[in-house]
């Protein structure tokens, strides 16, 4: 089995979240701000390069505004 990192649903995320970001007119290191870490850890989720778990996820999502909840379904639907 392909580690999700590598599939179209890990690309599908990470657009998502980079679609929130950019809806919220925020940058990179402003996320990177509000979340207390360093503009790579955002490069690097937006970029694929890393996974995010569900603590996380929920954490950027209230970053970027957004409901954790809807982000999840916008991704699932």
């Amino acid at each position: 089995m392909q580690k999700s990192i590598y599939t179209q649903q890990h690309q599908r995320l990470c657009e998502l979240l980079i679609e929130a970001r950019k809806k919220a007119s925020l940058t990179q290191v402003e996320v990177a701000e509000r979340l207390g870490k360093p503009q790579s850890f955002v490069a690097k989720y937006e970029g694929g390069e890393r996974r995010l778990d569900v603590v996380e996820f929920v954490a950027v999502a209230r970053a970027l505004g957004a409901d954790p909840a809807s982000l999840l379904l916008a991704f699932a639907g």
